[in-house]
């Protein structure tokens, strides 16, 4: 049987994995397809694209993950098969990234302001990439001494209500979902099984998603099966990927610990291919 593993994040975002990494560790685990979906960038995709032409044997599906908000609950959007030349996609994304840094620097002189010694330029040497975001700001919190782990910083210090939070860009469900359309993408709704209020999951994936991540390395089988029937009631499109940042697991990155089969990668194919 072969697998699809459609949910992989990278250095270009908040992943630990370079995107060569996740290819060589695809390839280890024998997958067919994998798709990387950087939080709002796709810098992670185009240098994968490039490093792949040496190595066919895996498909790459570009990806993104954009973060988006409904209802006062933040909802994370999945793309499949996006145009990552479109000129106006690239200059959305531009404006979310620019948020992002904004957002960072002001988190950074919250924590200063507390006495915590972090830099701007120690959180962009962790960050690599256009995507900063607070699982930096954490990382370097917890070198410097300041938090036992990752968790631990967002409950101290980044978490919403701590004394360093900062809202921000707000960008709504609808419009992420518009987002991938223009680019001829395939909206799918990221880890429902994830949501703090999972009774608007039918409220959101009728506006307008093509598609729900059934298979996520966070869903028990009892998520599994409740996703899987809401899918054949509303005809959507069955996807799944581990969600993985690069953390290891019996030395191992959890990449591939969550797939679809093939029968499932290719109707998500099919449904691209019939957008062009």
């Amino acid at each position: 049987m072969e697998y699809a593993d459609l949910h992989i994040h990278t250095t270009a975002s908040d992943g630990i994995l370079s995107p060569e990494q996740v290819i060589w560790w695809a390839a280890k685990k024998q997958l067919k397809a994998i798709s990387i979906t950087d939080h709002d960038t796709i810098n992670g995709v185009a240098e994968a694209l490039l490093i792949n032409k040496q190595n066919n044997d895996i498909e790459i599906v570009p990806g993104i993950e954009l973060n988006s908000y409904f209802n006062g609950e933040e909802v994370h959007v999945l793309g499949y098969y996006i145009d990552i030349t479109d000129e106006a996609f690239l200059n959305k994304l531009k404006e979310i990234q620019d948020s992002r840094y904004n957002r960072a620097l002001k988190i950074i002189k919250k924590l200063n302001m507390l006495n915590i010694s972090i830099s701007v330029d120690q959180v962009l040497s962790i960050s690599k990439g256009d995507s900063v975001g607070r699982p930096h700001i954490a990382r370097a919190l917890v070198k410097n001494g300041y938090a036992k782990d990752v968790k631990d910083a967002f409950n101290r210090y980044l978490a919403k209500d701590c004394p360093a939070y900062v809202e921000r860009y707000k960008l709504t469900t609808k419009q992420a979902i518009e987002t991938i359309n223009n680019i001829k993408g395939i909206p799918v709704l990221a880890h429902p099984g994830l949501l703090n209020n999972k009774a608007i999951i039918n409220e959101l994936l009728d506006l307008g998603f093509r598609g729900i991540e059934v298979y996520h390395s966070k869903h028990d089988e009892s998520a599994v099966n409740r996703f899987l029937k809401i899918a054949l009631e509303k005809d959507l499109l069955i996807t799944g990927g581990s969600d993985c940042h690069g953390k290891l697991i019996d030395g191992k990155p959890e990449l591939g610990n969550a797939t679809i089969d093939h029968g499932k990668f290719i109707e998500l194919k099919k449904a691209a291919i019939s957008k062009n």
